[in-house]
């Protein structure tokens, strides 16, 4: 008895090539990015709320942007 691959009755017919799945760089920097963003964001979040910056939201967004790049930048160099 052979099992067709293709077979619409097989439940679970997409997981058979779902160790193959490729995670570009730019998914690696951005979870990379996240981290250190979690990081830096904790350090600075009492400084950023206590009404010395003129929009918080857009410091944490740049924020998130610098540690992007930075991820990026640190991925390339290894």
């Amino acid at each position: 008895m052979t099992l067709p691959l293709h077979s619409p009755a097989l439940p679970l017919q997409d997981l058979i090539f779902g160790a193959s799945v490729y995670f570009p760089p730019i998914f690696k920097a951005v979870m990379l990015g996240f981290l250190l963003w979690l990081i830096v964001h904790r350090f600075l979040r009492d400084w950023m709320y206590a009404g010395d910056i003129w929009h918080p939201i857009l410091m944490d967004l740049s924020l998130f942007v610098i540690a992007i790049g930075a991820s990026l930048a640190l991925l390339m160099a290894f």
